[in-house]
């Protein structure tokens, strides 16, 4: 195979770098922008290239030693090779050029983190260990450097063989209050206290075979209520996790999502909050209530809207004395069937705090922003793209970016979160 002398030009999404050959695209894994490199295509496509480093012809002086030793074939990090401060500010370009290219100036980005090191209390183990990088075999380890020390406790004195089969979440952390013990197939008899292992749910053929009027009637069984239970939920409650949250209890199914970092999450929450206050505030999107637990100490009555009725049910546990009401709908029927009533018999919202998923706002939900003006929005992301789409909405509807923040949840990864600050102000 041919080789080319290549100059690394910005990181992209994703933390290849982009370098041009012949005109065409090519993106590099590995490298860091302004490096001097010789490299050779592995695969072309129509519009670009992908290519491997050969040799490092000029290091950046931002290129350190990676510290794990399964870096580059673990299928987790991708940027342990560059010095800590310098991969924030790489994270901190992409987001930016994202708003940018959808036309939104940006403020001064600022940066919430925490520990590099240590931080991830949220693992997926198969059978026992990591995927390997673009593969489906299973790198085993003993210790993983960016996961918390209850985690590697686990890990060190489990055994593989006595880890359990299949796919699994595992959540550790000081702040774990649950008392768990970890069966003795899999952990030889410890307690570890501080660490969840999921049961895993098994779909079976039934699950995923069931259409017709049985899913009909089994999705009205599930609807939920207002400030109702869902009767026929799948949880287990096994698979409770309860955490202590910058002074809050919040309890969530570890099957399902939680923030890995809890660091990062208690200084997100922070900000969140920051300035915040009033009579009534929307959490679209809510979860199982994490940032509704804190809204409601600042806000008269809190709306939660959640489609997931797993996570909604541990809204309702969390919000437990709280003036609330929660809402078991995709925020697109919220909207449809209940958005105006609320807002007829409470007043229109003080603000506004949204946490969608990847794919950003429903369409729905972003027009109804754009047109019902709420003074304060709060608008935090995993995906800096979707988030730039639906802040130029918003921002052509009238609304003012005045806060931008890299939310640095996952240290010596691409992965990118974001939290905005919109503003209406009535002329």
């Amino acid at each position: 195979m041919s080789t080319y002398t290549i100059i690394a030009e910005k990181m992209v999404a994703g933390g290849d770098c982009l370098a041009k050959i012949n005109g065409k695209n090519v993106f590099i894994p590995y490298a860091i922008p302004g490096e001097k490199l010789e490299v050779e295509i592995t695969k072309s496509f129509r519009d670009y290239d992908t290519a491997k480093i050969i040799k490092i012809l000029e290091p950046s002086s931002h290129r350190v030693e990676p510290f794990c030793p399964l870096y580059g074939k673990c299928g987790g990090c991708n940027l342990q090779h560059i010095d800590s401060d310098y991969q924030k500010e790489l994270r901190k370009e992409i987001l930016r050029d994202c708003f940018e290219r959808e036309g939104i100036p940006c403020p001064e980005i600022q940066v919430v983190s925490g520990s590099d090191k240590a931080y991830r209390g949220r693992i997926q183990l198969t059978d026992g260990g990591f995927n390997e990088k673009e593969s489906n075999s299973i790198v085993q380890l003993t210790n993983c450097p960016i996961a918390t020390a209850e985690i590697n406790n686990y890990l060190a004195e489990t055994d593989q063989k006595f880890r359990p089969k299949g796919r699994v979440h595992i959540f550790g952390d000081e702040r774990v209050q649950t008392a768990s013990l970890v069966s003795k197939k899999q952990n030889k008899n410890e307690n570890y206290s501080k660490v969840i292992i999921a049961e895993e749910t098994q779909r079976t053929s039934r699950d995923i075979k069931l259409q017709g009027k049985a899913s009909q009637k089994r999705k009205q069984r599930l609807h939920l209520q207002k400030n109702t239970y869902f009767a026929g939920t799948t949880l287990n409650q096994n698979n409770k996790c309860t955490i202590n949250l910058a002074g809050k209890k919040i309890d969530f199914d570890v099957q399902g999502f939680f923030q890995s970092n809890l660091e990062v999450l208690e200084k997100t929450i922070a900000e969140v909050m920051r300035n915040m206050g009033g009579k009534n505030v929307l959490d679209m999107y809510s979860g199982c209530g994490t940032f509704s637990v804190f809204l409601a100490d600042i806000f008269e009555k809190v709306f939660l809207v959640e489609h997931n009725r797993d996570a909604i049910v541990f809204a309702e546990t969390n919000l437990a004395g709280t003036k609330h009401e929660s809402y078991g709908q995709s925020g697109e029927k919220w909207v449809q069937e209940n958005a105006q009533n609320i807002i007829a018999n409470n007043g229109n919202f003080d603000a506004v705090v949204i946490d969608p998923p990847r794919s950003g706002m429903e369409k729905a939900v972003c027009q109804w922003l754009c047109r019902n003006k709420v003074s304060q929005i709060r608008s935090v992301s995993c995906n800096p793209s979707t988030h730039a789409r639906d802040a130029h909405f918003l921002v052509k509807s009238g609304y003012n970016l005045t806060k931008l923040y890299l939310l640095d949840f996952y240290p010596h990864t691409a992965h990118i979160e974001s939290l905005a600050n919109f503003e209406y102000v009535e002329d």
